[in-house]
């Protein structure tokens, strides 16, 4: 299959970006260094092309009950305007897809899916919709996303949009136009980070890239690219499909019981299964590890306990360039969960001493 494009791949060419395939798509990975592009957005901006993400939109007077049934969350009950983070899991709880659900009218919502299970998310959406007064459309190729991360990202967004930013509510999303351009602007964020996000039509993407890019120059911002996203995500403890989140984790084994609306009216998919986890409790639980060695624990490396028999594993991990130390995330069982708590990862054959820590291991001054 061909590797599909951004509308924004001769900006990233004539940039000098390092390009990576990523779900099918070619993505730039760095234009400068990770390591300038992580500090750009942790003390200034960065400016990201998320347009490989997948946008599925339902439309319908049953739109919101497809969507109680289909996901763990209480879609219903998100107001016109507002956004939730959810996920949607296999009947037996296991997680397909972690989600943001926008809710853009009355009888439409916008459901962002993760680039690598688009596909998947869209036709257990439709399955589940089935006897719904609804619709549901893949509308990825309809949209360009691009998001502006940073504590700069008010400074250089509010002259080019006549939407008061002060205004604007974390998980929520605004129609506005942002450099003469028509836009969805969101608040939501996977940086640890204040920022933006623009839903735009994909022919004016280059424009309205160049304007930001213009915008931010007398703020330091810069263009990052995925190697960063990264290690960014990580330092704010978020989680990331295929490493902390899969088919054989429940959203409580990552600590995200709180999307679980067990509670919400009528049944839904997984619901059964969810809740004997939501009362037994897990097996394995998602901790932060830090580190004083320089040598990273990584996706894969087993946690050992104090005789060095293997209880867990490492799901993510990196030199964290604000914090100057490694981190890692984990599933371990409950029993060395505790923050405080001492073990070891086998880092290529060698012991290295890690202590258990709450998450996020960054928390940004809001």
């Amino acid at each position: 299959m061909e590797t599909r494009r951004t509308p924004l791949h001769a900006e990233h060419e004539a940039l000098g970006a390092q390009f990576t395939d990523f779900a099918g798509w070619r993505m730039p990975l760095r234009y400068d260094s990770e390591l300038a592009e992580h500090h750009a957005v942790r003390t200034s901006a960065g400016l990201f092309d998320l347009t490989h993400m997948g946008e599925i939109v339902l439309t319908g007077p049953q739109a919101g009950a497809a969507l109680d049934h289909a996901l763990v969350g209480h879609a219903s009950a998100i107001g016109v305007g507002r956004a939730r983070y959810t996920m949607i899991c296999q009947a037996d709880g296991g997680v397909l897809d972690d989600l943001i659900v926008y809710r853009t009218g009355d009888q439409e919502y916008l459901v962002v899916a993760n680039a690598s299970n688009a596909a998947v998310v869209f036709a257990a959406l439709k399955e589940r919709a089935e006897g719904f007064d609804t619709t549901v459309e893949d509308k990825s190729t309809d949209y360009a996303l691009l998001a502006v991360q940073g504590p700069k990202a008010v400074a250089i967004l509010e002259g080019l949009t006549a939407t008061d930013l002060a205004t604007v509510k974390y998980y929520a999303s605004y129609p506005t136009e942002v450099a003469g351009k028509p836009a969805l602007l969101a608040r939501t964020g996977y940086t640890g980070e204040d920022g933006f996000e623009l839903f735009l039509d994909p022919a004016d993407a280059p424009h309205v890239w160049q304007a930001l890019l213009d915008a931010g120059r007398p703020h330091d911002l810069k263009p990052a690219g995925l190697g960063c996203r990264d290690t960014l995500r990580l330092e704010a403890g978020m989680p990331l499909y295929g490493n902390e989140l899969s088919t054989s984790r429940t959203p409580y084994h990552a600590n995200l019981g709180r999307v679980v609306k067990l509670d919400k009216p009528g049944d839904f998919v997984g619901r059964e299964p969810l809740a004997k986890v939501a009362e037994a409790g897990v097996e394995a639980k998602l901790v932060g590890l830090k580190t004083e060695s320089r040598r990273a624990p990584r996706h894969g490396y087993a946690v050992l306990d104090a005789e060095g028999n293997a209880i867990g594993e490492v799901t993510s991990g990196a030199l964290s360039p604000t914090l100057g130390y490694s981190v890692a995330m984990a599933y371990v069982p409950p029993a060395h969960a505790e923050p405080g708590t001492k073990l070891s990862v086998d880092v290529r054959g060698r012991q290295e001493p890690v202590e258990v820590v709450s998450l996020p291991f960054y928390k940004r001054n809001s």
